[in-house]
């Protein structure tokens, strides 16, 4: 006699509601290590000042052979740079099309603020400092040093997650101001310089349309997309598996997801503030 097996048996049913209930799973770990990362802020800098300290100096100046370069905010001024060029460029050969290539003053004061410098200094917080506090994390992981951490009484989350994100929202600043000054300079240079408008033209539209109150959101973006950055970075890095292959996929995995979730964030926040219409009004 045969008996039939019923529907819920079959592989591909099971291997279709277990991958749901695994990445529902996956979620609800990394809100929880984020959760715990955050409530663990305050202790880490009052229990754990001197490791802070020293992750804001490598983070921000690099360790090694970068610091010849001024580490992390040499490479964001760079990164700004070509961005900023691409704005004297484009702008002006657009601009140039229809007759208004004085106006590209305005497409430098108006692009590099909203989302040009925010986000570059994301990619690079991501693909630098990000990429390396998974690559430590996963080391120190898989040679049970988090283990051994943890032996000792000392709260892994907070000295070795919650630090480097504090770590991350200080070197930030910086970068930030580098980036910006970085990304105006090349967009004003490409602009009179190779393209030869007047300086008066240039710096009177980017003036005009430079609103500060832009520099103010633009700011706390950077701030809001280097604690995203941060929380992912650590959590791929803490729980790291599978020895240096497998600190090797979870920076890969880290650095996608950092900047998938950045841009959402990046463009969440930007609707949220500017509107669909971006608050701006062209008329002559």
């Amino acid at each position: 006699m045969t008996i039939s097996r019923p529907h819920s048996d079959f592989p591909w049913v099971k291997g279709f509601f277990g991958g749901i209930a695994d990445s529902w799973n996956q979620l609800g770990r990394q809100t929880k290590f984020y959760g715990k990362t955050l409530r663990s802020v305050v202790l880490a800098v009052t229990r754990y000042r001197i490791e802070l300290i020293r992750l804001i100096a490598q983070m921000g100046l690099g360790a090694g052979a970068l610091i010849i370069i001024g580490g992390t905010v040499a490479i964001v001024g760079f990164l700004t740079v070509t961005t900023g060029a691409l704005v004297a460029v484009q702008g002006y050969t657009d601009f140039s099309e229809i007759g208004v290539e004085a106006l590209t003053g305005f497409a430098s004061a108006f692009f590099n603020v909203r989302l040009i410098a925010p986000a570059t200094t994301a990619v690079a917080l991501a693909a630098t400092i990000g990429a390396g506090a998974t690559a430590q994390l996963g080391a120190m992981r898989i040679n049970e040093e988090v283990d051994a951490l943890e032996v000792m009484g000392i709260r892994s989350v907070a000295y070795l997650a919650s630090t480097r994100v504090v770590a991350g929202l200080v070197v930030v600043i910086p970068l930030y101001c580098v980036g910006v000054l970085a990304a105006f300079w090349a967009a004003r240079f490409g602009t009179t310089v190779l393209y030869g408008q007047s300086t008066g033209v240039y710096d009177h539209y980017f003036r005009t349309f430079l609103n500060p109150t832009d520099l103010v959101w633009s700011f706390l973006q950077c701030i809001v997309l280097a604690v995203v950055i941060m929380l992912v970075h650590t959590y791929y890095g803490y729980t790291a598996r599978g020895g240096p292959a497998g600190v090797g996929e979870a920076v890969g995995r880290a650095v996608r997801t950092s900047l998938i979730v950045s841009a959402v964030v990046l463009v969440m926040i930007s609707l949220a503030v500017y509107g669909q219409s971006g608050n701006f009004n062209l008329a002559g």
